[in-house]
């Protein structure tokens, strides 16, 4: 693994995503849960965003300060990435956000492209693909793929658990995406799914397992 590939140490991670893992964990406190560490890798994922000075007026007097000099663009990854916009969002209200649907051929374990609203021109600089779970890495790359062909020139992934297989190819068909994850589980079982994992994110999110 090269060094774009950033696993949260942040006890408050660990804590939650421990709680997200238990098969017991309702839809309503996975959803919960799935808000809360997206704000806590959110905040890690953007250590580096340019700011700009800016002049604050306080009840007191005028000071300095800092602003986000870049345009943030939220990509969700349907339907599991949708419960990652919320808090993600609630750090960066000035975000736009667009929906990009792809789901996986159970034969095949490649992605299939269902749904694109990107705008025709690029409006924001940098873009946060949110999708909770890097399994295979092809529902990943084949969004990367979509924003690098539309224009976007700063494109970081954010993930709850990622498998090692994903992440190598990731690493191979977009080795300048820095990958912030939550943590990196063991392996991939015979049907692509994340060992230990936590199940399918969207169907555990939404009531539909």
């Amino acid at each position: 693994m090269n060094n774009l590939v950033y696993e949260s140490r942040h006890p408050l991670v660990k804590h939650k995503l421990a709680k997200l893992r238990d098969k017991n964990t309702t839809p309503k406190k996975f959803r919960e849960l799935t808000r809360e560490i997206s704000i806590l890798l959110a905040y890690e994922a953007t250590q580096d965003m340019a700011l700009k000075p800016a002049k604050v007026e306080t009840p007191l007097t005028t000071t300095g300060g800092f602003l986000l000099q870049e345009q943030i663009g939220l990509v969700p990854i349907l339907r599991a990435g949708l419960g990652m916009v919320e808090g993600v969002w609630e750090m960066m209200p000035s975000s736009e956000v667009w929906h990009i649907g792809l789901y996986r051929d159970e034969q095949t374990l490649q992605p299939v492209q269902y749904y694109n609203k990107l705008p025709v021109l690029p409006t924001v600089q940098v873009c946060l693909v949110l999708d909770p779970m890097l399994a295979t890495g092809g529902s990943a790359i084949a969004t990367i793929d979509i924003l690098k062909k539309w224009g976007a020139s700063r494109v970081k992934y954010i993930g709850i658990i990622a498998a090692p297989e994903g992440i190598a190819a990731m690493q191979t068909a977009h080795p300048d995406v820095p990958i912030h994850i939550g943590a990196i589980d063991d392996h991939l079982n015979e049907h692509g799914y994340i060992v230990p994992g936590l199940g399918d994110a969207g169907d555990r999110q939404f009531g539909t397992a």
